[in-house]
């Protein structure tokens, strides 16, 4: 049976990695729209481009959606835990 402590600070864990996946996405967003105006102002022929701003905002990007899957896969562990009634 599970203690009514732990199943209130199994919903504090959850509704807190929610909150930060949502904000690493907010900043995901921004980053992917900053490429897209990057490529978009780029001009070859002028000499006018952005490889390493890019390629700098992708990996920002990557490292982003690792950060958002790894708290996804905790709170995936959280719920199992909670849901078979697993001590953590």
């Amino acid at each position: 049976m599970t203690d009514p402590k732990d199943a209130a600070s199994d919903f504090e864990e959850l509704e807190r990695l929610g909150r930060e996946i949502e904000d690493l996405a907010a900043q995901k967003l921004v980053r992917e729209q900053s490429v897209r105006k990057m490529r978009d102002s780029e001009d070859l022929e002028k000499g006018v481009v952005f490889a390493q701003e890019i390629f700098q905002a992708q990996q920002e990007c990557l490292r982003l959606e690792v950060e958002m899957e790894l708290r996804r896969k905790k709170i995936n562990r959280i719920r199992l835990a909670r849901d078979n009634g697993w001590e953590q």
